[in-house]
């Protein structure tokens, strides 16, 4: 059993931001910043691939809940949300998980660096994403 199921199955502590039926939401124990949460769906699905749309998008309402409050009680401008979706984008739980990973204009954090499409190289992958 992965290490979030034994949080849902209350296994293992941990601070509980909210909870419903279908998703709960936690404290990481290394935020980022203070306030980083995990919201995690209550049934196991490695990937957003493997998740259905209504669950989906119940866990998307916490999200959304959850960012809400970062703002308006812990008095953030703003946030991050975050998947990484399989080990090569930095999964390291096998537990479809969201990153709300409060923000301030000073906390140093900068996004990933960014480059250009060369040539046709963009048509290229549009049509393998389109076909």
């Amino acid at each position: 059993m992965c290490l979030f199921c034994k949080i849902i199955n209350q296994e293992i502590p941990a601070k509980i931001v909210s909870e419903n039926e279908s998703a709960i939401a936690f404290l990481d124990i290394k935020p980022v910043n203070p306030g980083h949460s995990l919201i995690v769906p209550k049934k196991h699905y490695s990937t957003i691939e493997d998740i259905s749309e209504g669950e989906l998008c119940a866990v998307i309402l916490m999200l959304k809940e959850i960012g809400g409050k970062i703002k308006d009680k812990l008095g953030y401008k703003g946030y991050n949300v975050s998947l990484n979706n399989d080990p090569v984008a930095g999964q390291e739980i096998p537990h479809l998980h969201f990153h709300l990973i409060p923000r301030t204009s000073d906390d140093g954090l900068k996004l990933w660096p960014q480059s250009e499409y060369k040539g046709s190289k963009a048509d290229e992958i549009l049509a393998k994403l389109t076909n």
